[in-house]
């Protein structure tokens, strides 16, 4: 329980009608949730206004009323008006939270692609270090050990606040978090106070939502521009020492480096870097590479294959070294890390030839995991992946003409189609991949996405691979009226041990 004037301590205010010093016994921004006492919070989404719930709210209950514009109240209900509610509700949560993030040491990874895996390269890290941490992102959230589910990359402020109390509760001395384009324009992260932002990279994906690429940009800078004006009370010394690590190797670092003030450490294999990778060699299961940092240099083994996860290790060694953790414990982090699920996963049953799970999902990223498999395939490459419905259709042909030209033959199938129709999906992408003739070795396009991989692995060579791309770890397909449990890695499995048995029998 709080005081609603307690709660609005750090938050701008318009105006209050009714009993500021009203108890709030929690707080809530969906009207079906709200229990007798709550703080309800009125956000305009999408498709719904919470503004016209008000009234809802205030029949389960409601004690106050937090809103950008005047709703109506019942006698004994408080409404208080501020400029943007989305602010606000982040503000409010974390007051009633107790702020768990001005106790904790907050990380945030931003970029299209590579956020997962370097949180899960942090979290290595600093658990080597001897560190709890927790963990929030795309796959699961987790303290320490003990996983729990994740509904969306960043969760909405309400959600996240009670997560970081929650892992504040349990001892975590660190949250590594994914931090979404969209979080960061729809202030899910208002109230938490990061005290390292990494920036990994940034290409074409997300349009549907931000309309252009200037627009995307803009949003992820501004995750750098708010680092270093968040104010923190005084005498708080876990909180003071602030930085950006950002990859040099991203031709808009610029950008982003010239709009923050809080100190930078680059990292890149290509650019000039404070972590420097050098001596690479990538093979199917793993990477080596020296690295040249500030502390020394350090040769280092992963379980991860590709450039890609090798940027992605330099991004994690700069944050440890800017959070004192010495070279012998970033190295049993790193090189301790099995892998991550639906990150350029191996499903391997015995078979004399790769089959890959990946979450490639955009041209850039098909592009840069494409690249990656060819010099670890002696044989040839057959790529089955597919685009989501309810999304951005300008990268549909684009993602085809990538997979035309970078792998050997092409499966174009369903990946989450949602409203849309999957053939008509599908039709977007072949006209990608017949651009230019077609690959060398032929396409099909198969819309059950099970057939897919199926006619995908019946087909492959010793020697070859199998690139399942687009869903990683999802374990689930939505189609317009259902959702049903589908997992690439599960579905592959399946398919090689039938094609084992078959072998044997």
């Amino acid at each position: 329980m709080a005081k609603l004037r307690e709660l609005l301590k750090a938050t701008e205010v318009l105006g209050i009608q009714g009993d500021p010093g009203v108890e709030i016994a929690g707080i809530s921004y969906d009207s079906r949730k709200v229990q007798p006492g709550d703080l309800f919070v009125c956000i305009k989404g999408f498709r719904f206004d919470g503004h016209d719930f008000a009234p809802e709210a205030i029949r389960r209950g409601a004690g106050a009323i937090l809103a950008g514009r005047e709703v109506g109240v019942t006698p004994g209900v408080a409404l208080v008006r501020v400029p943007n509610t989305r602010i606000a509700l982040g503000q409010v949560v974390s007051e009633f939270y107790g702020h768990p993030s001005h106790h904790m040491r907050l990380i945030g990874i931003i970029g299209t692609k590579g956020k997962t895996t370097t949180t899960y390269l942090v979290k290595s890290i600093l658990e080597a270090a001897g560190h709890k941490v927790g963990l929030i992102g795309t796959i699961q959230n987790m303290i320490g050990s003990t996983v729990l589910p994740a509904e969306r990359t960043t969760p909405e402020s309400l959600d996240l606040q009670a997560l970081l109390a929650t892992m504040r509760r349990e001892g975590a001395q660190y949250v590594v978090m994914e931090v979404s384009s969209h979080a960061v324009e729809l202030y899910r992260t208002a109230g938490a106070v990061f005290d390292v932002g990494v920036f990994t990279n940034i290409t074409h994906d997300h349009l549907d939502f931000h309309e252009n690429f200037e627009n995307y940009l803009t949003a992820k800078t501004r995750f750098f521009t708010r680092l270093s004006e968040t104010t923190l009370p005084a005498g708080n010394t876990l909180k003071q020492r602030r930085a950006a690590v950002i990859n040099a190797d991203d031709p808009h670092s610029g950008y982003i480096i010239e709009r923050t003030s809080v100190p930078v450490l680059r990292y890149g294999i290509k650019e000039k870097a404070d972590f420097q990778a050098r001596e690479v060699a990538v093979h199917l299961r793993g990477s080596e590479f020296t690295a040249r940092t500030p502390a020394g240099e350090i040769r280092l083994h992963l379980n991860l294959t590709g450039r890609f996860n090798v940027a992605n290790a330099l991004a994690a060694l700069a944050v440890a070294y800017h959070e004192n953790v010495g070279l012998a414990a970033a190295r049993a982090g790193l090189e301790g890390l099995a892998g991550v699920p639906g990150r350029f996963e191996t499903v391997d049953l015995g078979q004399d030839f790769a089959v890959i799970v990946d979450y490639a999902h955009t041209p850039d990223s098909l592009e840069k995991t494409l690249q990656a498999a060819r010099p670890l395939t002696p044989g040839k490459i057959t790529v089955v992946f597919g685009c989501g419905g309810d999304r951005d259709k300008a990268k549909r042909p684009i993602m085809g003409r990538v997979a035309a030209e970078l792998a050997d033959y092409v499966v174009v199938t369903s990946d989450n189609p949602r409203s849309e129709p999957p053939e008509a999906i599908c039709r977007d992408v072949e006209a990608g991949v017949t651009t230019n003739g077609g690959p060398r070795g032929g396409y099909a396009v198969i819309v059950d996405r099970r057939e897919a991989i199926e006619h995908a692995i019946a087909r492959a060579g010793k020697e070859d691979m199998v690139l399942i791309a687009g869903k990683g770890h999802e374990p689930y397909q939505v189609f317009r009226d259902r959702t049903i449990h589908f997992s690439d890695r599960e579905v592959a499995s399946e398919i090689l041990k039938q094609l084992n048995k078959a072998k044997l029998g």
